[in-house]
C-alpha cells in the first residue's frame, strides 16, 4: 500500500504515540507485509524469530516491539504491540467507507458491460469493457476488473485476510487495506470467494478459470491461462505460475509456489513448493506416478501378511 504523499518518520511516530531511531525526516512512502515489502515501506514484526528478516528485508522502516541496533540507511519505530499498530495505520490510510448505494459513484465501469441485478459494487471499482456480472455478485472497495471477464453469480470479490493474532482475549484480526486484481479474460464461477491482499493486491492473471466455489487466499498471485477446478482451497501469499491446473478439491499451505504448467490431480494436498511441468497426486505431494505405485503396494500388504503366516 502507496500512501497519496510522502511522509516523514516523525509523523508516523507521532500518529503511533510511538519512539522512533532515524532521521525525523526519513521518507515513508507506504506499508506492506513483509513478502512485498519495497524501499521506502514500514514493515512489521514482533517475534524475535523474525527480528533478522524484517531488519534484513527491501523494507527501510521497521515497525518492531525492541530497540535493536538500525541497519543503515533504515529506521525504526519502537511500539510496544506492533501488529496493533499497523492495523493503525491501516485504519488512518485506508479507512473503511460505507455505502450507500448498490453501486458506488466512484465505481468506474467500461463500455459494454453487464451488471445484473442485485450485484454491490464498492467504492472505487474499476471494472473494464465487455464483462458480465452477473447476478448476487460482491465486489468490494478498490478491486480491479480487466476487460472480457465473466463472473458468475454469488462470488464474493475482496473480502477480508484470514489472518489473525491470538491473544489471551480471543482472536485480533490484522486489517486489510489490499486489493484484488482481476486481469483480463478471466473466467470465475458461481460462490468463489477472492481475498484482498492485506495491503497488496491478491491478483488472478489473463485468461485463468475458476470453477465454482474456489477460494483464493489473501495476496495469492496466479498466473495466466490456468485452470481451477471446484472446491479447491487456495490459502494466503501463494504464487501459481502460468498454465498451471487444479484438479478438484486441491488445497494448499501458504507461502509456496507452484510452477509453470505444473498439473495437480483431484484431492491432492499440496504441502510445499513444486517443479513445474510434472503432475502431481496425494497427501504428502509427491509425482503421480510414484505416488499410484506406492498406493498399488499397499494393496499388497495383506496378501504378504498372509504369506508371512
Amino acid at each position: 500500500m502507496k500512501f497519496s504523499r510522502i511522509h516523514q518518520l516523525k509523523e508516523i511516530a507521532e500518529l503511533l504515540s510511538c519512539a522512533y531511531v532515524g532521521p525525523a525526516d526519513f521518507p515513508v512512502l507506504g506499508m506492506n507485509e513483509i513478502h512485498v515489502v519495497e524501499p521506502g515501506d514500514i514493515v512489521f514484526v514482533d517475534h524475535p524469530k523474525y527480528y533478522d528478516k524484517a531488519l534484513q528485508s527491501a523494507a527501510t522502516i521497521v515497525l518492531i516491539n525492541k530497540e535493536v541496533s538500525c541497519p543503515e540507511g533504515k529506521a525504526l519505530l519502537i511500539s510496544d504491540d506492533p501488529f496493533r499498530d499497523f492495523n493503525v495505520l491501516t485504519r488512518h490510510f485506508k479507512p473503511f467507507v460505507s455505502a450507500h448505494v448498490a453501486i458506488s459513484a466512484t465505481a468506474t465501469i467500461g463500455e459494454q458491460t453487464v451488471i445484473q441485478p442485485n450485484c454491490f459494487i464498492g467504492n472505487h471499482v474499476t471494472i473494464g469493457k465487455n464483462c458480465l456480472i452477473h447476478a448476487n455478485v460482491t465486489i468490494y472497495d478498490h478491486c480491479v476488473i480487466g476487460d472480457d471477464v465473466v463472473i458468475q453469480s454469488g462470488t464474493i470479490i475482496g473480502a477480508d485476510a484470514f489472518y489473525y493474532k491470538k491473544r489471551p482475549e480471543g482472536f485480533d484480526q490484522l486489517l486489510s487495506g489490499g486489493r484484488v486484481v482481476i486481469e483480463d479474460r478471466v473466467g470465475i464461477g458461481a460462490l468463489c470467494t477472492i481475498d484482498r491482499g492485506v495491503t497488496g493486491d491478491t491478483t488472478i492473471g489473463a485468461g485463468t478459470k475458476l470453477d465454482n466455489q474456489v477460494h483464493v487466499g489473501h495476496d495469492t498471485v496466479i498466473g495466466q491461462k490456468c485452470l481451477i477446478a471446484a472446491q479447491t482451497g487456495i490459502a494466503g501469499c501463494v504464487i501459481i505460475e502460468d498454465e498451471v491446473t487444479l484438479w478438484g478439491q486441491v488445497g494448499t499451505t501458504s507461502g509456496i509456489t507452484i510452477g509453470s504448467k505444473a498439473v495437480i490431480l483431484g484431492q491432492t494436498g499440496v504441502t510445499k513448493s513444486i517443479e513445474g511441468g510434472k503432475t502431481y497426486f496425494g497427501t504428502p505431494i509427491e509425482e503421480s506416478r510414484e505416488k499410484l505405485k506406492q498406493l498399488a503396494n499397499i494393496k499388497k500388504i495383506p496378501s504378504i501378511i498372509e504369506k508371512l503366516k
